[in-house]
């Protein structure tokens, strides 16, 4: 039985020892990352490609579906109501590189990354990189990547100067790029739309921390 107890201790601490090995390759990567990342960001602030260009409102309200407490967290989220498990950091870092190819090993590896983003970029910077980057569904012309790119191959506009059903379509698509059609007059993105514009009229809430599909903001019809 002590051996069978020494045995389940030496285990638990190898497999201790290789998650902090393996958080901090994935913070070390972040950390090697950073000037090439840091200066990718500054270059798509400057061409008015990054959160502030959206506006105060159209970007609060992006972060209030996305990433409710973008501004407050270390990279993870997991009580925000409407917040998911995933945080825009996340999201980016797994676009940077961590693919869940081993998903144990990706995922403490995303976290360090993750953690390491946080530290060495700012918010504004990484939001920046996140837009650029973020997956926004298929098109005509194959795959779409990033919100601004996306806004002007679909309504020939900046962001900033769409009418809110526009912006919001935008928005609805950034939960599975894949379920909704830009393009298409679709009804399920149609639907997402609605449950957004019911909780920016405060006449819903998320049922909680993982209702990132606005269950509680169903129309009175499907309740």
């Amino acid at each position: 039985m002590r051996r069978l107890v020494k045995s389940l201790e030496l285990s638990l601490t190898l497999l201790m020892i290789s998650a902090i090995i393996f958080c901090g390759k994935g913070y070390w990567d972040a950390f090697r990352d950073a000037p090439q990342l840091r200066k990718h960001a500054i270059r798509l602030i400057e061409h008015e490609l990054g959160g502030a260009s959206l506006g105060r409102a159209r970007l609060a309200m992006l972060l209030r579906i996305e990433d409710p407490n973008f501004a407050g967290h270390f990279g993870v989220d997991l009580s925000t109501s409407g917040a998911s498990g995933t945080t825009i950091t996340q999201s980016l870092s797994k676009h940077l590189g961590y693919k869940e190819l081993y998903p144990v090993v990706d995922k403490i590896q995303r976290a360090g990354f993750t953690m390491g983003l946080e530290s060495w970029l700012s918010k504004e910077q990484i939001l920046a990189l996140w837009l650029g980057s973020v997956e926004m569904g298929k098109g005509l012309d194959g795959r779409m990547t990033g919100f601004h790119k996306t806004s002007f191959a679909i309504y020939d506009r900046h962001p900033a100067d769409l009418n809110s059903k526009e912006f919001n379509r935008l928005v609805a698509v950034l939960i599975s790029p894949g379920a909704y059609r830009l393009e298409e007059n679709d009804p399920a993105l149609n639907e997402r739309v609605s449950r957004i514009e019911r909780l920016f009229t405060g006449n819903c809430e998320p049922k909680g921390a993982r209702d990132v599909w606005l269950e509680g903001c169903r129309a009175l019809v499907d309740s």
